[in-house]
Parts: C-alpha cells; sequence; structure tokens
C-alpha cells in the first residue's frame, strides 16, 4: 500500500511553483511508495485586498512583483516573465482552482490533471497570463488536449465548486495556512513553505522504514 500525501497550494503563488521541482524528483524516486493528492486552497483568493492590506507598507502590487522577482533569482530552476503581476495581474486564483477542481472530478487520469495543473502555473509565472480569466483557463485546457465542454460543464452546475469547497475544508480542518504545504500520516505531520528536498525525503524514508510506529511514539 502506497503512503499517502497531500499537496496543498494556490496556484498563484511563487513558493509552490519553485517546489513542482522538488514534488517531481520525490514522486519519480518514490513512485512505488508514495501516492500524491493535489489539493487548493485560495492564499490569493482576493488580489487586491490582499495587496491593499496585507502589502500596504511593502509597495502594495509593485511591491509585490518586485518580491517575487527576487524570490525567483534564488532559483536557477525557476524562469518568470518579467511583467509577471506587472501586467493584467490576476483578480483571484479562484477560476483556476475551479478548473484544475473540474479537471480532477471528469478526468480519469491524474496525470493529466497534474500536466494541466503545471501548465496553468507555466502560464502565469512564464508568459504572465491573467489566469483569474476562465476563458484563459479553458483555452489552455484545449491546448492540453482537454475537452473544455467537460470543464464547462463542471463549472456550471456546480461540481467543480463543490470539490473546492471540500479541498478547503480539508485545509481548515487540518489547519493549513501557507502555500505550499505537504501533510502526511493522516495529517500528523506537515511541512510548509520553502522545504528543501532532503528534508522531505526524510520524512518520506521515515514512514516507509515503519509506519506502523508513526500512529504514536510518545
Amino acid at each position: 500500500m502506497k503512503i499517502p500525501i497531500t499537496h496543498f497550494s494556490d496556484a498563484l503563488c511563487i513558493w509552490a511553483y519553485i517546489s513542482q521541482v522538488r514534488v517531481a524528483e520525490l514522486r519519480s524516486n518514490f513512485a512505488d511508495e508514495v501516492s500524491f493528492d493535489y489539493r487548493y486552497f485560495n492564499v490569493f483568493g482576493d488580489v487586491p485586498t490582499k495587496m491593499a492590506t496585507q502589502r500596504k507598507d511593502k509597495g502594495g502590487l509593485v511591491g509585490y512583483a518586485k518580491h517575487v522577482r527576487e524570490v525567483a533569482e534564488r532559483f536557477e530552476h525557476v524562469r518568470i516573465n518579467d511583467n509577471l503581476w506587472a501586467d493584467s495581474a490576476p483578480q483571484s486564483s479562484m477560476p483556476a482552482h475551479l478548473v484544475l477542481c473540474g479537471a480532477r472530478i471528469t478526468i480519469d487520469d491524474p496525470g493529466r490533471v497534474l500536466s494541466l495543473d503545471q501548465a496553468i502555473r507555466r502560464s502565469f509565472f512564464e508568459d504572465a497570463a491573467d489566469i483569474s480569466q476562465t476563458a484563459v483557463l479553458l483555452e489552455i485546457c484545449e491546448v492540453q488536449g482537454i475537452d473544455r465542454g467537460m470543464i464547462e460543464t463542471a463549472l456550471q452546475n456546480g461540481l467543480a465548486h463543490a470539490a473546492l469547497a471540500t479541498d478547503m475544508k480539508q485545509a481548515q480542518e487540518l489547519g493549513i495556512r501557507s502555500s505550499p504545504t505537504l501533510t502526511f500520516n493522516e495529517g500528523r505531520q506537515t511541512l510548509t513553505g520553502n522545504v528543501g528536498y532532503r528534508v522531505i525525503e526524510a520524512n518520506i524514508r521515515e514512514l516507509i522504514r515503519d509506519p506502523a510506529e508513526q500512529q504514536s511514539w510518545c
């Protein structure tokens, strides 16, 4: 039986984008031992309010754009568009999360859903696409070979919203507050933010070594 790992993130989060390469390495190295479940919660659910309050004393949207560029410069594998967060800044991450939840409930192949997830993030960070626009998201679906009609149906009938509500409820119950966050061992262990690959690997290897003992060691 594979060890389940739940991955919570926001599609607009630079740290989640940076960590994609680490998660991909984990999926490759532990393909037979672990399974990943991707969930979404809204750190950037209301971008204008976030920038006007939390970033008020740090330059607002302009200051945040500079911050993201400075963060990205620290990681050789990360490419971002020079106009990121400057031109056509997205209003919310929720439309992207709804489309991804719609894909998750209508597509049987988790690999295709993950590819869509990566394509949406890449379109934002590398191309500065406004992924708060549903039309933009559906175009990305088409490029990925995904039937946009199925996604539109999931958006129209509320199933995508229900799936995202479940993700948000699960995040709340587990006390998830940051993106990205990995949860192990039925939520007993969490790794949040810019966590190095070796730290994540060590946690996985410990669970593989003796998962029964993780229930209670006090």
